[in-house]
């Protein structure tokens, strides 16, 4: 096991064999299907101080989320966490900044990152309306040493600068790197869905940093087989939330979106989780269908919205906008689960990666892989 380094993503759940779902998944399986969503990460590694944590930056589109902004909404499944902003979002039902994703000590770093980075791509931004960014975090102390400060401002904005709509690096990389899942190393996991509605394909993408479970508690497409697996264990047990960010180019208005965002709770209830109570289970959907601007000629703009409560017993176009996104959760977070591979960290303790062959072995036993 190396300790220089971060290490290198394993292969993803499907990989191995391992089906989620029925629905057909974009041409990445990540949340950067959705067209115009941009991902990047910054990894901290070093040692003496052991700094094993780092940052997801998160665009909604290609251009400047502070000019144009999307509707979004927020939903909490376990409160214990922190996503800075969500007052906002609930009122205004709009996302207005990037998304940063990193570890509970290092808000405020990047906060005040995202603030500079804005500052200088935007001279609007403090004179003619100030930026409240999306900051949500996860508490990699088991492995990460809290004590010292780990991120500087230039991680935050390398992120961010370096954001593509490519692949998306999974496992323990950006804020995924000191994370835990079940007890076994965790990171950063992603996954999407392709739905047809009235005629036309809409994409739902989801990207979860996952650092939630006890081991007892996983699921692998039904199966419990985290009581079968007793290697390996942590000297304690941590854990400490799970973000997630749902993003599509569906119609939809915020109350909408949180109905979306609520679901992320089913896709991991899926793999076991319960909202353990020291676990703030915390997410946030926006759509890309239409941007706001901060000012048009008539005061006004057009948007369409997916009807939505139509006659059930006719059937809902929002049942299949819900498995999207279940889907999708359940098979992010097993895609960090796999990628994720073993990480020593801070005094001596190790996270081992999910034993991959072991895993799919029981889950044959079964006839569910």
């Amino acid at each position: 096991m190396s300790t220089d380094k971060p290490p290198a993503p394993r292969g993803r759940v499907r990989d191995f064999g391992v089906g989620v779902g029925y629905l057909k998944p974009g041409p990445q399986n990540a949340i950067t299907d959705v067209a115009g969503v941009r991902v990047g990460h910054s990894t901290v590694w070093r040692e003496d101080p052991c700094i094993r944590t780092g940052v997801t930056a998160i665009w909604p589109h290609e251009g400047n989320p502070f000019r144009e902004r999307v509707y979004a909404a927020t939903s909490v499944f376990n409160g214990y966490g922190i996503l800075t902003s969500d007052i906002v979002v609930e009122e205004w039902g709009m996302l207005g900044s990037p998304i940063i994703l990193c570890d509970t000590r290092h808000v405020g770093v990047c906060y005040e990152a995202a603030v500079s980075y804005m500052s200088r791509i935007d001279d609007a931004v403090g004179v003619d309306d100030v930026l409240m960014p999306v900051v949500a975090e996860c508490d990699d102390g088991y492995l990460n040493d809290n004590r010292v400060l780990g991120l500087r401002d230039k991680d935050v904005h390398q992120a961010l600068e370096e954001a593509t709509s490519g692949p998306v690096g999974e496992g323990a990389v950006g804020a995924g790197t000191g994370t835990q899942q079940f007890d076994f190393k965790g990171g950063i996991g992603t996954a999407s869905r392709v739905i047809e509605i009235g005629g036309r394909e809409y994409t739902i993408g989801v990207l979860l940093n996952t650092n939630y479970g006890s081991r007892h508690q996983l699921q692998i497409a039904g199966t419990p087989v985290g009581m079968t697996l007793h290697r390996g264990m942590p000297r304690e047990h941590r854990e400490g939330s799970c973000i997630g960010v749902v993003a599509t180019d569906l119609p939809l208005h915020p109350r909408q979106l949180k109905r979306l965002a609520r679901r992320v709770d089913a896709g991991l209830i899926r793999t076991g989780s319960v909202g353990n109570d020291g676990s703030g289970e915390i997410f946030i959907a926006f759509t890309t269908a239409h941007r706001v601007p901060r000012r048009t000629t008539s005061g006004t703009i057009n948007i369409d919205v997916l009807v939505e409560g139509q006659f059930w017993t006719h059937g809902s176009p929002m049942d299949l906008v819900f498995e999207a996104v279940t889907e999708a959760t359940e098979e992010a977070a097993l895609n960090a689960l796999f990628q994720a591979d073993t990480v020593r960290g801070r005094d001596g303790h190790v996270l081992e990666g999910f034993p991959i062959d072991e895993g799919v072995r029981a889950l044959t036993a079964t006839g569910r892989s």
